[in-house]
């Protein structure tokens, strides 16, 4: 089995999910163009090296169809060679596609891919593409289907925690995010995304909000309580006898924002790096998935992570750094609990609380902005996780080099 490094990063800022939103103009395979364009830049990368490009789209329909992969390689000049192949393995996508880049390039079977993903929230709505885990009766009825908040605000009861605590750690996400891009930590590897006119659409990310704090969450009205009313927290009540109620403690400002956004990685052996000229940033040490628990369904970081540490030979201690996705406040903290992590080392610039979760990107945007925090502070070893809808988990973790 060879070895996998990571070449480059880049992605857009994120745009907020509305029609007002920054990005909301700029179409899917426009946010992808502006990457690819960008990364053949950066790299002086001949692209006719490049075999494939892996992406991850958790909604693929309309303009975010049709193996968007193949068609924006084409449409941002590549050479006709690279091939181009979507994926959907839900919110998980874009770190699927990076582990996907990486088992190519670890089998000797492709030297360089391209990796990532991209969502269009403000033009293809979250559940766009139906499917039978949410839309058939007999499927959702016979696998316990809850929506994911009611699963976040499960956690909270089993775990303890109320409301002030999952608002504690959303106005931590806010507060490190807003001082983070105050230092211009993201400025490596964000792309300005222009219209077609060459007029800047969007340069940073558009949802954090620098003050907020515990009281301004505290007067926002809980999410989850009506579908919960609706039925579904006795649904998940069947499966979990030992709960009396669900305290419904997730709302708009503890949870991940919708937002635009797209994420790539140039990912190759080393002997395709030197024929490139280019030098590696990581390698890639080990990656997992996990099947969980599909009506909770947001627990799958810790046991995906614990299944990736003992590949790499390694224990939750000896990672300097983690990336866990902010699904919702209870997702990090549920996985840094179980995992006896030190929370003062994840998610050390934010989250997706702050910053947003652009599905089908979000796991190779955090993956990167993991890298870009190492090589800032000088550290070894990192980690990325998130959870996945129907309960699942996905994890990687990468040495510097």
């Amino acid at each position: 089995m060879g070895e996998a490094f990571i070449y480059d990063h880049v992605r857009t800022a994120r745009g907020k999910g509305k029609k007002d939103g920054g990005l909301h103009q700029a179409s899917p395979v426009w946010l992808l163009r502006a990457l690819l364009q960008a990364m053949q830049r950066r790299n002086a990368l001949d692209t006719g090296l490049v075999d494939d490009l892996v992406l991850g789209c958790v909604t693929p329909v309309g303009e975010q169809g049709a193996d968007i992969a193949r068609t924006a390689v084409l449409d941002a000049g590549w050479a006709e060679s690279v091939a181009g192949v979507t994926l959907s393995r839900f919110c998980a996508s874009g770190l699927e596609a990076v582990n996907l880049a990486a088992a190519k390039v670890m089998s000797g079977m492709e030297d360089f891919v391209v990796a990532g993903g991209v969502e269009s929230m403000s033009r293809w709505p979250m559940g766009s593409d139906g499917g039978a885990w949410v839309m058939d009766p007999r499927v959702n009825t016979a696998l316990g289907f809850t929506p994911q908040g009611i699963g976040a605000d499960l956690i909270a009861t089993l775990e303890g925690w109320g409301r002030a605590d999952v608002d504690a750690f959303a106005a931590r996400s806010h507060q490190l995010a807003a001082a983070a891009r105050a230092a211009g930590r993201f400025d490596r590897s964000i792309v300005p995304v222009t219209d077609i006119a060459g007029l800047l659409l969007l340069a940073q990310d558009e949802t954090i909000r620098p003050g907020t704090t515990v009281e301004s969450l505290a007067k926002l009205e809980p999410s989850f309580a009506m579908m919960g009313a609706m039925g579904f927290d006795a649904t998940a009540l069947r499966k979990y006898t030992t709960v009396e109620k669900i305290h419904h403690v997730h709302h708009a400002g503890n949870s991940s924002g919708i937002v635009d956004g797209a994420a790539l990685m140039l990912i190759g052996s080393a002997e395709a790096g030197r024929k490139a000229g280019l030098k590696p940033r990581a390698r890639i040490r080990s990656m997992a998935v996990i099947g969980s628990e599909p009506t909770i369904m947001l627990t799958g970081p810790a046991p995906s992570c614990e299944k990736a540490l003992k590949k790499a030979g390694l224990r939750a201690r000896d990672i300097d750094l983690w990336e866990i996705n902010e699904a919702f406040a209870v997702v990090p903290m549920k996985a840094a609990r179980a995992l006896d992590i030190d929370p003062e080392r994840i998610n050390v610039n934010g989250g997706s609380i702050a910053m947003g979760h652009p599905l089908g990107a979000t796991g190779c945007l955090i993956l990167g902005t993991l890298l870009d925090e190492m090589e800032r502070t000088g550290q070894s070893l990192g980690a990325a996780t998130l959870c996945v809808g129907a309960g699942m988990g996905i994890a990687t973790i990468i040495e510097r080099v």
